[in-house]
């Protein structure tokens, strides 16, 4: 007889419990998912509107890009489109959780008896033993409807999964003296979505907004919101806010972390570097030796060297060439790494639009925010404040009696990261045989949460019809010492990892040998790397695919492995593309080029009506949300006809260039010229507009688009010579032949040179022009 399991929580753990509880052979399982929210996905929402639904439930913000592409944030039998985006967004993460249930939940799907049961709108208020002090007999739940405020008993369950999800309310630190006579608005940075909410009751004059955090959440929160300051300056219209060129960032940090962009280098050392989503590089199993051993945990000085070796090698800095307090060298090398990522962080620290300083926020009084340990300078003229300062898992699993708390060591206050002490990686514990949890711990991947399901499913599965545990899987619990290493780690915090559940290819490996399942061969080859010589083997949630045994409907079964090989042949031709092709250079070009670069330009004319002479000066490229204007179609079409999927156009520059110009012939003035730059991610496409002669802000028409030269086979050996790219254009009579190199440092630009000849009835010049990054002291 089928058992019974309630599931807590419909997001990417709920869903997946649930998927691969109902797939599970032997006498399967019946599934009910609760959530309190009145859709599936958990945090991630499936529309890219809905800002106030957003805020007034406390779900990520639609637009926010995942900062692993979408090879990892996925499970190993449902591909992403081949058109999504390499980072989805928020929203698009939803819409793929809901084709997920409607594939394997919400009908009888492939190896599955039923469908799962879902109820929305339901939270679920307690789960009690049926027997007080014993699990085993079963789990009595009720449950609250949102909407109508009314509990109800839910039933008797005989296995209680865990999916409510780490980040289940926002954590506001309890030293953090906010004083009645604050001025300002003080928020957490999971309810932030755009400037005006922000600063709606501030003064409109201007001041800074103080940033609490340094973690993950820290950086993404700060470059977000440098990212709309510095799109409301240099947009065309009336700003969005009043004075917003009079508003800083001060960003307040314990200790630096690294930050990565979104797109790194597996040869960080040539200057035309090929780029690809920066999770395939850390995930290349050809760059480790077998059997996988554990990255995380506990750190020593010795793993903390090498580790924050490599991310130096990675990111090509120490980043102190962005801000002195962001440096990482000397005895900070002996401390276990922290990584953040964000593509306009480190500019925007370098710009000066971000300052940041070290310490913790110890209070807010009137306008000032004042910093610990005391002696830190205050911070004045404070118009907000936004604590990046992580979530309490308290709520998540308040539903349990305090005797099961107890014996999971629940320690939130104390131990925020480390909050239970589980067994086998973050699954159960020996105590309560009956009780699973799922995604329960910080920053899950999706092939670990897949992985504990199927750990549940294959544990619980034998324990229903008394069958012994194969043998992997009773040697791996006879073996696993995963609640005396979360103890041992709450006893020595200086040195656990940011990430301290342990390492995703790690886990993966372990998940596998208990389970008996072996890793798939890579689809195909990607071009070998200088460093080893092998090509990339990519580690993804396909690679330990679990296709169910029997097929529901005819198709169940082949779609599912259909699936899987749609996901494997996606990573394998994105790896190649990126290798080989030079798909992502253009994006990574994009990237490295916001903020100031010094500017030496020389011209030669032909023609004595036109002078020659050498031009020296800035350029500045100043990030802003995208504009329509002189696009055809794409975003200017879908924005007239209110499809709100496409109103977003991403990101562009403002190019803005000043210096002198000075003849030959002794003449001198002052010279300056505007474009507008934009990247189109559907097209890997880099192009540069004129700005129109009647608002400088606004993007008239096409000047041209760069094309990048791939390099022929054993052309692109020569690690000093940047990429190539070419373009041309025909402006009425005259032809511009464009020529581009840009040379790369790791992941960020070091120089790069534009040259072009124009030649028409009345004009035939050279111009080249070398740009270097301008060095802030």
């Amino acid at each position: 007889m089928p058992k019974t399991v309630c599931i807590v929580g419909a997001g990417p753990s709920g869903l997946v419990a649930a998927k691969t509880l109902l797939q599970q052979e032997g006498p399967g399982f019946h599934v009910t998912l609760f959530d309190a929210q009145p859709r599936i996905g958990g945090l991630w929402p499936s529309s890219p509107r809905g800002e106030a639904a957003v805020a007034a439930t406390g779900l990520v913000h639609p637009l926010m890009r995942a900062n692993q592409s979408r090879h990892t944030v996925q499970f190993s039998d449902l591909a992403w489109d081949a058109a999504d985006p390499q980072f989805p967004p928020a929203w698009q993460v939803g819409r793929y959780l809901s084709r997920y249930a409607e594939r394997y939940l919400l009908t009888a799907a492939a190896g599955a008896a039923a469908a799962a049961a879902i109820r929305l709108g339901c939270r679920v208020e307690t789960a009690e033993p049926v027997v007080p002090g014993d699990s085993a007999r079963g789990w009595r739940v009720t449950v609250r409807d949102v909407a109508e405020d009314r509990v109800e008993d839910a039933g008797v369950f005989d296995y209680l999964v865990v999916a409510s999800g780490f980040f289940s309310k926002p954590m506001i630190p309890a030293e953090l003296s906010l004083s009645p006579a604050a001025e300002v608005p003080v928020i957490h940075s999971s309810r932030y979505r755009d400037l005006e909410g922000l600063l709606e009751k501030a003064s409109g004059q201007g001041g800074k907004i103080v940033i609490a955090g340094g973690q993950m959440s820290g950086v993404e929160i700060a470059g977000t919101i440098a990212t709309h300051l510095s799109s409301a300056v240099n947009s065309p219209g009336t700003p969005s806010i009043p004075n917003a060129d009079k508003y800083t960032i001060h960003h307040i940090i314990q200790r630096p972390s690294w930050t990565f962009p979104l797109l790194t280098s597996p040869k960080a050392g040539h200057a035309a570097a090929p780029f690809l989503p920066c999770d395939l590089p850390s995930y290349n199993l050809s760059n480790r030796p077998r059997p996988l051993v554990n990255k995380q945990g506990h750190i020593s000085i010795e793993a903390a060297q090498t580790a924050n070796s490599v991310f130096q090698g990675v990111i090509g800095t120490d980043q102190s060439d962005f801000s002195p307090q962001l440096a990482i060298g000397g005895d900070a090398l002996d401390d276990p790494p922290y990584i953040t990522f964000s593509d306009t962080y480190l500019e925007f620290v370098r710009s000066g639009l971000i300052t940041v300083s070290h310490g913790k926020l110890a209070g807010v009084d009137g306008t000032t925010a004042t910093l610990s340990p005391p002696g830190e300078e205050a911070i004045s003229d404070v118009a907000a404040v936004v604590l990046a300062t992580g979530f309490d898992a308290s709520s998540a699993i308040a539903y349990l009696p305090p005797q099961t708390r107890e014996a999971l060591s629940f320690s939130p206050a104390h131990h925020p990261d480390l909050p239970v002490a589980l067994a086998f990686h973050g699954t159960h514990h020996p105590s309560v045989p009956n009780l699973g949890f799922v995604g329960f711990y910080r920053s899950p991947y999706w092939g670990v949460m897949e992985m504990q399901a199927r750990f549940l499913a294959a544990t619980w599965s034998c324990a229903a019809t008394a069958t012994p545990l194969p043998p992997a899987l009773r040697s791996a619990l006879e073996r696993d010492d995963s609640v005396e290493r979360v103890l041992a780690l709450r006893a020595d915090p200086a040195r656990t990892s940011q990430f301290p559940m342990g390492d995703y290819a790690f886990l993966m490996q372990e998940f596998a040998a208990a389970l008996g399942l072996e890793i798939s061969a890579p689809v195909g080859q990607t071009p070998p790397l200088p460093h080893n010589g092998l090509g990339m083997d990519i580690l993804t949630p396909a690679r330990y695919a679990a296709v169910a045994a029997q097929a529901a409907g005819g198709r169940g079964r082949q779609q599912q492995e259909e699936e899987v090989a749609a996901s494997l042949r996606q990573t394998l031709d994105t790896a190649v593309a990126g290798l080989a092709r030079g798909r992502f250079v253009a994006a990574a070009v994009f990237r490295s080029l916001q903020g100031e670069w010094s500017l030496e330009r020389d011209l030669a004319s032909a023609l004595p009506s036109h002078p020659s002479g050498h031009f020296s000066g800035t350029a500045r490229f100043l990030l802003r949300g995208g504009t329509a204007d002189g696009r055809r179609g794409g975003v200017e079409q879908a924005a007239k006809d209110g499809d709100y999927e496409f109103e977003q156009p991403g990101l562009e520059y403002l190019y803005v260039e000043d210096g002198e110009f000075r003849a030959e012939n002794g003449m001198a003035f002052r010279a300056t010229r505007r474009y507008v730059w934009r990247y189109d991610e559907a097209r890997d496409a880099l192009s540069v507009w004129f700005a129109r002669t009647d608002d400088a802000r606004r993007a008239d028409y096409l000047f041209h688009e760069v094309e990048f030269i791939v390099p022929e086979e054993g052309e692109g050996d020569d690690p000093g010579r940047g990429w190539q790219a070419k373009a041309g254009h025909l402006c009425v009579e005259d032809f511009y032949d464009v020529k581009y190199e840009f040379n790369f440092k790791a992941v960020n630009l070091k120089d790069w040179r534009l040259a072009y000849t124009v030649k028409g009835p009345k004009k035939d010049y050279t111009i080249d022009g070398v740009y270097r990054r301008v060095r802030k002291t």
